[in-house]
């Protein structure tokens, strides 16, 4: 199924990142470029060090400075995180496009990339709530609380990935198409984003 497949490989890319653990760290991608393996552990990659991100903006006693870099930091993360996920739903047209839709074919809610784009997280998810149960200076209460968050999240991602495999499924029986429509984000651009066009002036 392609969603434990994805998982795997977003399972490699936390556990890889977490050796050091350093949102500073090079970036290195063990898959070729031309498999979709590159683009689900690339953006995985990118969901997890802007997790880590948005803890550090988080400390009370930031730096504003630092939190104004990182703020911006975050933005660019943000639109990396939305250019590959229109690069895997390119993947997904591509690999379909000769499928005969139905007439009575249907669109989904979301594409199967942003679908997988919740997986990714949820992967994130699960990895920090299993650290908190596996915590040895935390209360028993703390423990508990986490060991049923952890339970639930497990749940998620067992109804998200079942999901996902019907989407792609019904997508290659031609009982779903897909439609495609860019995110079209405006904060980046300074000629939709009224702050950075009028700075241009």
């Amino acid at each position: 199924m392609f969603s434990d497949f994805a998982f795997g490989i977003f399972q490699k890319s936390i556990d890889t990142y977490h050796i050091k653990d350093d949102v500073y760290q090079a970036f290195s991608n063990p898959y070729p470029k031309d498999k979709i393996e590159h683009l689900l552990y690339r953006k995985n990659w990118i969901d997890t060090v802007q997790w880590h991100y948005e803890d550090i903006i988080r400390d009370p006693a930031i730096n504003p400075v630092d939190a104004l870099d990182l703020k911006r930091k975050i933005d660019a993360s943000n639109q990396d995180r939305t250019d590959l996920v229109e690069y895997i739903d390119s993947y997904f047209l591509q690999k379909y496009q000769s499928v005969q839709v139905n007439e009575n074919a249907t669109i989904n809610t979301e594409s199967p990339a942003w679908a997988i784009d919740r997986l990714s997280i949820l992967a994130l998810k699960i990895y920090h709530m299993q650290e908190e149960v596996n915590r040895t200076d935390a209360s028993a209460d703390h423990i508990k609380k986490c060991s049923d968050k952890l339970a639930v999240l497990l749940e998620q991602k067992k109804d998200l990935s079942t999901a996902i495999d019907q989407l792609l499924a019904d997508i290659e029986a031609g009982n779903k198409y897909m439609k495609v429509y860019k995110q079209m984000k405006m904060y980046n651009d300074e000629e939709l984003n009224p702050v950075l066009r009028g700075q241009k002036g």
